[in-house]
């Protein structure tokens, strides 16, 4: 990535928060949500801050163990470990969080993967095979949520269930493209040239033999992992299963603030789907770390759970923690091997 496209994305995310930020305290009583905030229990602050790591750690678990099982299978082939493993997992976690569509994270991941000396067509298996799970997982809840939930859902959504329903559209379409592109990559590449060409007239692109390349590169990427999975089903029920776990830590650790705030009257149930609403319906927008909508949606939804002057209070200690928490822990990481380990591994390839 060019320094100034970085840049650019660290100021679109900065620019997108500070405005976050202005229509959340614009008007408000600081000092009252301030002490809202301080009221809330230790003893469940502890719990949500974990849920919040095994989030971003359980991604790393199921690199590592993803890597380990190709290890298995070829000889004189040294994988990564577990903690390396996790650290690319906040890396990624860095990189989306700042970018439109949570786009940046996979491609550093894949960055470091290689070189840390994993073989580049397994780290792209592992890592589609990751972002495969984590869509099919959350279309699956989407529409459990849909067919059984319906009637409170509308209720409780209003005026964003088309926006929950947009959500869990484009997640449903691409859950389809990827299908496609493991069970039909001949029609799907055939499309994208088509597309592309039709782009090329539009004068929207400009003619590119390096596109055509990276869409053949794309395509080709996700063929190995649908090879590598059809041998290997035991450990894509693994991989989903952990995936579901990761989903529901963080739609249960805004249960875990609703309780460290003492408020009653909501079931753990109707706390977690309405979460689960709320991710569902922000995920595929092009917004970095889909900042502004999550807060004004998660205020339209969370109005009669989160009753009196703890509505606003409960955002900001939730989203505080499932996202900015994990965000600044993750650029620490970014920073280290950044400065650290990447200075180190340049000083012994030298001295070699």
């Amino acid at each position: 990535m060019s320094m100034k496209k970085r840049v650019l994305q660290i100021a679109l995310f900065l620019a997108v928060m500070l405005l976050t930020f202005y229509a959340l305290f614009s008007g408000r009583d600081l000092s009252e949500i301030g002490r809202a905030i301080m009221s809330m229990s230790f003893w469940y602050l502890i719990p949500s801050i974990a849920l919040a790591v095994f989030f971003v750690c359980a991604e790393g678990f199921m690199i590592w163990y993803l890597l380990r099982s190709m290890k298995a299978q070829k000889e004189g082939y040294k994988a990564s470990s577990l903690p390396r493993c996790i650290q690319y997992s906040f890396i990624g976690f860095f990189y989306s969080g700042i970018t439109p569509s949570a786009t940046g994270g996979q491609p550093v991941q894949l960055y470091y993967m290689n070189k840390d000396g994993n073989r580049g067509s397994d780290s792209t298996v592992v890592l589609m095979t990751v972002a495969v799970a984590y869509k099919f997982v959350l279309v699956v809840m989407g529409l459990g949520i849909l067919l059984f939930w319906m009637h409170p859902l509308r209720q409780e959504l209003g005026s964003y269930f088309p926006l929950y329903l947009l959500g869990l559209a484009l997640n449903v379409i691409l859950v389809i493209l990827i299908l496609g592109v493991m069970l039909f990559p001949k029609v799907i590449l055939k499309l994208a040239l088509l597309f592309e060409g039709l782009f090329i007239r539009l004068k929207i692109w400009k003619p590119s033999e390096k596109r055509e390349e990276k869409i053949n590169g794309f395509i080709d990427s996700y063929q190995q992992a649908v090879t590598w999975l059809k041998d290997h089903k035991g450990s894509l029920l693994v991989v989903i299963f952990v995936t579901f776990l990761q989903r529901c830590s963080v739609f249960v650790l805004t249960y875990m603030v609703y309780l460290g705030f003492g408020l009653q009257g909501s079931g753990a149930m109707k706390v977690i789907l309405l979460q689960a609403a709320v991710y569902i319906a922000v995920d595929m927008l092009p917004l970095p770390g889909a900042q502004g909508i999550t807060e004004l949606m998660y205020q339209a939804v969370f109005v009669h759970v989160f009753t009196g002057a703890y509505l606003i209070p409960s955002m900001l200690v939730s989203r505080g923690i499932n996202f900015y928490f994990l965000l600044i822990v993750s650029l620490v990481i970014v920073l280290v091997n950044r400065f650290v380990f990447d200075r180190r591994k340049t000083a012994k390839a030298v001295r070699a």
